[in-house]
């Protein structure tokens, strides 16, 4: 027996195991039908999912391909990144106050938008809780403005953007590419960073080194002429922290080396970027009008053939000219329309295109001022006089760079990296293996979601039998923010502090150790079910801010000895129970624990769902955070002091989940802010709608809570009359 002030060893783990990543064979087509598109289709692709085998083998492709591709660097990274910062700064101010400046920042704001990406996964249960995972999520805590959605770095950068006059949609958008006018090399670097996001663990050694040097070598601070969102010595702590780790791990001078090839990463993609900003430059500062015309045709040209089915322009129609935006012929399509009536002069003077295009015409609005104006200089150009047949000097800036890494790509990995198979028949042991281990086995994902919603589904029995649970009461009732507060506030005093008596009797060691373990799963995945709430693109809404500060307080913000997973494993450690890490092999064979799987798959499958099971993680969330109140921790603390074990994770829960301002209330108030924007956004019929699954994911944390009375409600030989909600 150990006393009650026992610290456990630190986890110092610097990278995870080494394995195949696993998909099913048909995640492979799908994949190369998006890599076959190109560099803006793939950063649209992983903008817009985060959940999809098909999402998983793109990210695995194009990070591999840029890290790989990395050289070695010899001595020290910070010096070699403070030396190139220097040169990026110093070549940054040739267009700073220039006349491109404007067109560089936009062109370049996806990379901005998106900075910090890579740590959106760098906390889940196969990496907790590492020493070097919770100083990097201290860092993601800071650039998602410690939970407050409007301080984070995309919502500072944006209001930067707008002031220098570039106005882009959501990053989830389907206009976002398109409204940025990003190169294909800018679309490759974000397609990257993006990637890392969804591998913050399989390639954490990359992470550490890609945070580092992109936040010390500060690009886009320069351009945005924003202060660095870390000081220096912060980063050189981080790189410092990690070295020293590895010198102490078994597998430290790989990872060290994986480290410094990421920073070298980094650096060559931010060479890439400069090099483009002065071919972009150049090119800008020589285009023609009819160059600048072109231009304007280009972005509308997807839109114009559709809107304009009949309109001829030199004898073709315009759904011929534009049938094929991406090899479209602007130059003769140019020259056809200079000899077309709809820029000739009318008697008057007025010119049709140019009428069409004003406040009244039927075309008004499609262009915007800069773009009215350049189409009437080309029409005054090109009622001018003389001209030859139109010849464009398109703009190529980036893009024998973006041809090489497509064909790196295209190459594929390393062998051994990738595996497809079909997982097959998984018992509960080597499914919760999986699950943990998520990123490496992505073939898991279909087993997930069937098993997330079978478990929402079962749960709905206790629509009607809620009320007779020991601890909580998922029986049905319509919403309103004054309800659920009534509902929570009677689960809190009736079921959770009103029957606290202080236990007589307590049990004998034996019982008091197993019941710890009974419990332990859910404590050693504790913060699981949000871990993947606010990654990229997904960090918008008020609810993902209070979710993500709920997440941080488990993981102790940044500090180990308040992180929740260490907390209980000091707690079995004063039992003298030591197990394996739950991602390890050896963790499938342990005999310590009891087989109670059934509680962890669910929460794991609900996580691995983030915006599909989004309203259904706020229930199970309210669920979870109110059951660290009240008599089960009291009585739990009772036992424990008996025995001299380590009391310490029940009581970090009886604190910080309390009623008043903790995360039970925080939870009920989070509902309530939803379906608050809800209604802003989808009216009264929206909020019915997700009001039930937000109260399904409740339900799914009682049904594996309140085991009795599940088991009586199944074994009743005549189901109860259905509810009809």
């Amino acid at each position: 027996m150990r006393n009650a002030d026992h610290q456990p060893r630190l986890d110092t783990t610097t990278s995870l195991p080494i394995r195949p990543h696993r998909f099913s064979p048909e995640a492979a087509d799908a994949a190369e039908a998006v890599l076959a598109r190109g560099p803006r289709v793939w950063f649209e692709r992983l903008l817009a999912d985060a959940e999809s085998q098909k999402a998983r083998l793109l990210s695995l492709r194009i990070a591999d391909a840029v890290l790989d591709a990395a050289p070695e660097i010899e001595g020290d990274p910070v010096a070699l990144i403070l030396e190139r910062r220097d040169t990026v700064r110093a070549r940054l101010d040739r267009h700073r106050g220039g006349p491109m400046r404007h067109q560089l920042v936009r062109q370049r704001a996806p990379l901005s938008l998106i900075a910090g990406s890579w740590l959106d996964m760098v906390s889940q249960p196969a990496t907790e809780p590492a020493v070097i995972v919770n100083l990097l999520g201290a860092h993601r805590l800071a650039l998602k403005g410690n939970g407050v959605v409007a301080d984070a770095l995309e919502a500072v950068r944006r209001r930067s953007l707008e002031a220098a006059g570039v106005h882009l949609p959501a990053l989830r958008a389907a206009d976002f590419t398109e409204r940025a006018q990003s190169r294909p090399l800018t679309a490759v670097h974000g397609a990257f960073y993006a990637a890392l996001s969804l591998l913050s663990g399989t390639r954490l050694p990359e992470v550490v080194g890609v945070h580092c040097a992109y936040f010390l070598l500060g690009a886009d601070d320069v351009w945005l002429d924003r202060e660095p969102p870390f000081p220096e010595a912060e980063l050189r702590d981080v790189l410092d922290r990690y070295r020293s780790l590895c010198e102490d791990s078994g597998t430290g001078e790989a990872d060290w080396r994986r480290c410094t090839r990421a920073v070298a990463a980094v650096l060559a993609l931010e060479d890439e970027q400069l090099d483009l900003a002065d071919a972009f430059a150049t090119w800008a500062q020589r285009q023609s009008i009819d160059d600048k015309a072109a231009a304007v045709i280009a972005r509308h040209m997807p839109f114009a053939g559709k809107q304009h089915k009949q309109v001829k322009i030199g004898g073709r129609l315009l759904t011929d000219w534009f049938a094929d935006p991406e090899r479209a012929d602007l130059a003769g399509f140019l020259d056809a329309l200079a000899a077309s009536r709809q820029v000739s002069p009318r008697a008057d003077g007025t010119v049709r295109l140019l009428e069409a295009i004003r406040f009244g015409g039927p075309m008004f609005g499609i262009f915007d001022a800069e773009e009215a104006a350049t189409l009437a200089a080309w029409i005054d150009a090109v009622d001018a006089g003389e001209r030859g047949p139109i010849t464009l000097s398109p703009n190529t800036a980036g893009d024998a760079a973006a041809g090489r890494w497509r064909d790196r790509v295209a190459a594929g990995p390393a062998p051994g990296r990738i595996a497809f198979e079909a997982p097959g028949p998984l018992d509960d042991r080597e499914l919760f293996y999986r699950l943990v281990n998520a990123e490496q086995f992505p073939n898991v994902l279909p087993a997930a979601r069937e098993r997330a919603e079978q478990g929402l589904a079962e749960a709905e029995i206790l629509f009607e039998h809620g009320s007779e649970g020991r601890y909580t009461d998922a029986s049905w009732f319509e919403y309103t923010p004054q309800a659920l507060l009534e509902r929570a506030e009677a689960i809190y005093w009736r079921k959770l502090v009103e029957p606290y008596r202080k236990l007589e009797a307590v049990p004998d060691r034996d019982e008091v150790v197993f019941g710890q373990k009974l419990t332990a799963f859910g404590s050693m995945i504790d913060g699981a079910w949000v871990h993947r709430i606010g990654g990229l693109g997904r960090y918008d809404r008020r609810a993902d801010g209070m979710l993500l500060g709920i997440h941080a307080d488990e993981m102790g913000r940044g500090d180990v000895a308040k992180n929740h997973v260490a907390l209980i494993r000091r707690v079995l450690e004063s039992m003298d129970i030591t197990l394996p890490h739950l991602r390890s092999e050896a963790f499938k064979d342990q005999a310590e624990l009891p087989d109670v799987y059934a509680f962890p798959i669910h929460q794991l499958s609900l996580a691995l769902f983030p915006d599909a099971c989004y309203d259904e993680i706020i229930g199970y969330n309210l669920g979870i955070e109110m059951l660290g109140l009240g008599e089960m921790r009291l009585h739990e603390i009772q036992k424990l002091r008996r025995w001299g074990f380590d009391t310490v994770y029940e009581e970090a829960h009886l604190t910080i989940d309390n009623f008043s301002a903790g995360h039970a209330r925080q939870s009920v108030d989070l509902v309530n802010v939803h379906l608050d924007d809800v209604a802003r956004h989808g009216g009264e019929d929206e909020v019915r709608r997700r009001w039930r699954r937000v109260w399904r994911g409740y339900a799914s944390f009682a049904y594996h809570l309140e085991g009795d009375l599940v088991g009586r409600l199944r074994a009743a030989p005549e189901p109860s009359a259905e509810l009809v909600i």
